[in-house]
């Protein structure tokens, strides 16, 4: 009697055609009822994901309380729920419910929009800020504000265009035979240098009221924002995030190459086209909101990648992370120098800051 190849029993990784393969990881494949659609969810990610969730909820509540106003948490529940007194529910809903929000929303857009470029670039340091994104939105809505004076939604529409415009120049100058990584972020250093230039002197040049106003928004801040802002960004959010995760399991298999994304039926530049355009739109909308907001997008996936332990970057644990790191950093911004509030990019820069030396130190360590 022949003996049995080691492993032909099916167990797992056993190389046996059918055999389930298991890769050391807790997961569960997820269907539809009939059978249509189905996905592999790995359960450490779904963890991290739902407790950072909870731990950016948990602050915006805190947020919701403190102030020179103060309410205790069970009022502020109240009023989310509609059953406190007038005067609370205006403090909790109208003046502070829109910024905590905002800081929750557009962190989840930082840290998804980092996780695409640091999947792309296969890089730690692909994010927006560092390859100019950020700062190519930032250059559309200076020209808005100090050369054409345009209302919220001008501004706006100035930061998407100014986005897309320096990502259309990036991707094209780093393109050869495609796109790699470490071309696109060497490229992209070199145009956000000159971006910043040309923005140093829009401001030199205009007005000092409009030179102050730009370059307070140019540090990035949630102060002031209200309901009026909620809503666009809301909408456009639903517009860019199911393409996104549908583009998700694709930016995956990008990241084993393109030979290897071909062979998968993955056509690589398309994938990648529409990868690097929903990013900087999701870029471009964090700075037309609240201005350019650094280091969320570097740091958020790398961090959310170190407690789910996985792989590549995950969409959904990045924008978790992104949205709880962004509300404490608000937070921090709204409360550590009291009455005094600072724009919360100065408070993300400050503990961005501290991250790339350390991720700086870490890369140099592993040459």
């Amino acid at each position: 009697m022949a003996g049995r190849a080691p492993g032909a029993s099916g167990a797992p990784g056993s190389g046996v055609p059918g055999a389930r393969l298991d890769f050391g990881r807790p997961t569960r494949v997820v269907r539809s009822r009939r059978g249509r659609f189905s996905a592999r969810l790995d359960v450490r990610a779904a963890v991290v994901t739902l407790v950072l969730v909870v731990l950016a909820a948990a602050v915006g509540v805190v947020a919701l309380g403190v102030g020179d106003y103060a309410v205790a948490v069970p009022d502020v529940l109240r009023a989310l729920t509609g059953e406190a007194p007038e005067v609370i529910r205006m403090v909790v809903v109208e003046w502070r419910l829109p910024r905590v929000l905002l800081a929750i929303l557009l962190g989840g857009a930082l840290g998804m929009s980092g996780a695409i470029f640091q999947s792309l670039t296969r890089n730690p340091l692909g994010s927006p800020d560092i390859i100019g994104f950020n700062t190519g939105a930032y250059t559309g809505a200076l020209v808005v504000i100090l050369l054409l004076g345009g209302s919220y939604s001008a501004v706006a529409a100035g930061a998407m265009i100014g986005g897309l415009v320096t990502a259309g120049i990036v991707y094209l100058l780093a393109y050869k035979n495609g796109v790699q990584g470490f071309r696109l972020i060497i490229v992209g250093i070199a145009i956000s240098a000159m971006l910043a230039s040309v923005n140093t002197w829009l401001i030199l040049k205009a007005d000092l009221a409009r030179a102050m106003a730009a370059a307070t928004w140019g540090a990035g801040s949630l102060n002031g924002l209200s309901w009026t802002q909620v809503l666009p960004v809301v909408l456009i959010l639903a517009v860019l995030v199911p393409p996104l995760f549908l583009l998700g399991r694709r930016m995956d298999v990008l990241e084993m190459g393109d030979d290897a994304a071909q062979a998968l039926g993955v056509r690589s530049e398309r994938t990648r086209l529409s990868l690097v355009v929903v990013g900087v739109a999701l870029t471009a909308l964090v700075t037309a909101a609240a201005g350019p907001i650094a280091f969320i997008s570097l740091a958020a996936p790398q961090l959310a990648r170190r407690l789910t332990r996985g792989a590549t970057v995950g969409l959904a644990s990045s924008a978790a992370m992104g949205a709880a790191l962004l509300a404490a950093s608000d937070l921090v911004a709204q409360r550590a120098f009291a009455p005094t509030q600072l724009p919360v990019g100065v408070v993300t820069v400050s503990i961005g800051g501290c991250y790339l030396v350390w991720l700086l130190a870490r890369e140099a360590r592993r040459q």
